[in-house]
């Protein structure tokens, strides 16, 4: 078991890529940052520590969130409405990129999409790490498209998927027809600013 005790803070930052076919690799990206107070924590109840300390080997909950999401249309703020979309699956290669940026924010105690280009940025190798970098040192080549949320502070994937739905930029990535598959990873450090990591990586292959 963990103790944490949060802080009345969170935050979230969403990146996405496209490479575009047919334009020389050329690449197209958006990022938006959000920050603010999502709700107030206090220390978690025994219940609520198993509950997040199961989530790291919890794949299916984590996918099933996203994909609830996904059955109907939403309405992402300035970034418009967007259709019901296909179900995505689960990529072991990006969740080990997921994984790989939230351990490197949580022991570097930094928060960015970009690596933190210390011993724990281990894609960045004394660099700091782009998100598509990482994405493809784990093995997610040749793909199409590829995006990632990021998120510190939430104590439930009810409560981080509620923050990310309310954000454009997050709920976008969510709802992207371009994406097919995803990986997502927690990583709990209590020592940490934010103490709770959580991170979504989103991709498609070309062809």
């Amino acid at each position: 078991m963990f103790n944490l005790n949060l802080k009345n803070k969170s935050y979230l930052l969403t990146v996405s890529t496209l490479l575009l076919i047919g334009c020389g690799g050329g690449e197209s990206n958006s990022v938006s940052v959000v920050k603010g107070e999502v709700s107030s924590f206090s220390d978690l109840n025994s219940e609520e520590q198993e509950i997040l300390s199961s989530l790291s080997t919890n794949q299916q909950e984590l996918l099933d969130a996203i994909n609830k999401e996904r059955t109907e249309s939403k309405t992402c703020g300035e970034r418009g409405t967007f259709p019901a979309v296909p179900a995505l699956t689960w990529n072991a290669d990006l969740y080990a990129a997921a994984l790989e940026h939230v351990t490197d924010l949580a022991y570097s105690d930094t928060f960015s999409h970009d690596g933190s280009g210390t011993e724990y940025d281990i894609t960045g190798n004394g660099q700091a790490s782009k998100f598509y970098e990482r994405i493809v040192a784990n093995g997610y080549a040749n793909y199409f498209s590829v995006g990632e949320n990021i998120a510190g502070g939430q104590r439930s994937v009810e409560e981080v998927m509620k923050a990310w739905m309310k954000s454009p930029g997050h709920c976008e990535n969510i709802m992207k027809s371009t994406y097919t598959e995803v990986g997502v990873a927690i990583i709990i450090k209590d020592d940490s600013t934010y103490q709770i990591y959580w991170g979504q990586n989103f991709g498609s292959k070309k062809g």
